[in-house]
C-alpha cells in the first residue's frame, strides 16, 4: 500500500530561504506540496522560490517577515493562506541564535525562538481546523535536552519552545491537529554555523565531531526527511513528541 501522500498539501515554513529550512521546502515541494516561505532577505527568498519551482512545488509563494514582529507575522500567515488556498501544515523553523550571554540574546531567542512560533501557530489554527490533514512541527534543539554551557539563552529558548509543543499538542488533540517538534544536533551545511567553524574554529569543530556517535555531522537533509514523515499522514498517531534527530550525539556517554 503507497505511503499516504502530501500532494497539493499547503505549508507554510518560517525562516525557509535557506539551510534546513529551504530544504525542509525542497522536500515538502518533492511530494507535490505548494509551499509559502519566509524570512528578512528579499533577495535569498527570490532565489529560494527559484529552487522550489524546479522541485516541483505546484504552487510557491514568498514573502519578505521579520518574524520578530508580530505584524509581519500576521501579513504573512494571511497573504500565505489566500495564495495557497488556505493551510494544511506549519513549520516555524527561524531562530534568532542568542548565543551571547547578554540582554539581546535572551530577547532574540524569547522574541524568534519562542514567540514566532507562538503568534503564527496562533494564526494559522483557524485554517487547520479546517484542513484534513492539520500538522504543526516546531524545530528546537537538541541544546534543549543536554545542558550546553555555550548558548544558555539559546537553550533556554529551545527548551521553552519544547514544553510551548506538547502543551499545544494537548489543547489541540481533541480537534486532531497534530503539534510535534524535531531536535536537531549538530547539522552542517553550506554558510550554516558548523560549516564556518570547520575554517573558524577548527579545534572546536573537530571536538565536537569526534563525540557524534553516527561518526560525523548531519545534513539538512536528515532533519527535512524527518519533517515530511511527521507532517505527513503517515504519522497521524504522532502528536506531542519531540524528536531528535542527531546520530546519537544527545545519548549519555
Amino acid at each position: 500500500m503507497p505511503a499516504p501522500s502530501l500532494n497539493n498539501a499547503r505549508v507554510l515554513i518560517a525562516g525557509g530561504s535557506r539551510g534546513i529550512g529551504l530544504t525542509m521546502a525542497v522536500a515538502f515541494a518533492k511530494e507535490g506540496a505548494q509551499v509559502s516561505i519566509c524570512a528578512r532577505n528579499e533577495a535569498v527568498l527570490q532565489q529560494a522560490a527559484t529552487s522550489l519551482r524546479e522541485a516541483g512545488a505546484r504552487t510557491v509563494h514568498v514573502q519578505g517577515c521579520d518574524l520578530a514582529e508580530p505584524v509581519q507575522i500576521e501579513h504573512w500567515v494571511g497573504a500565505a493562506a489566500d495564495a495557497l488556498g488556505g493551510i494544511d501544515i506549519v513549520v516555524n523553523n527561524a531562530s534568532g541564535y542568542g548565543n551571547g550571554t547578554d540582554d539581546a540574546s535572551w530577547q532574540a531567542g524569547f522574541d524568534i525562538d519562542l514567540m514566532a512560533a507562538v503568534r503564527t501557530n496562533r494564526l494559522a489554527v483557524p485554517y487547520l481546523r479546517n484542513s484534513a490533514m492539520p500538522a504543526i512541527l516546531n524545530i528546537s534543539s537538541i541544546n534543549a535536552l543536554v545542558p550546553t554551557p555555550r548558548a544558555a539563552a539559546y537553550s533556554s529558548a529551545k527548551a521553552a519552545l519544547n514544553y510551548y509543543t506538547v502543551s499545544l499538542a494537548a489543547e489541540l488533540a481533541r480537534e486532531r491537529i497534530r503539534v510535534n517538534a524535531i531536535a536537531p544536533g549538530s547539522i552542517e551545511f553550506p554558510g550554516g554555523l558548523w560549516d564556518r567553524r570547520r575554517s573558524e574554529e577548527p579545534a572546536l569543530y573537530e571536538q565536537i565531531r569526534a563525540k557524534i556517535p553516527f561518526g560525523g555531522f548531519g545534513d539538512a537533509a536528515d532533519v527535512a526527511s524527518a519533517a515530511v514523515f511527521l507532517c505527513s499522514p503517515a504519522a497521524r498517531w504522532i502528536t506531542g513528541q519531540v524528536l531528535a534527530v542527531d546520530g546519537g550525539q544527545s545519548l549519555p556517554a
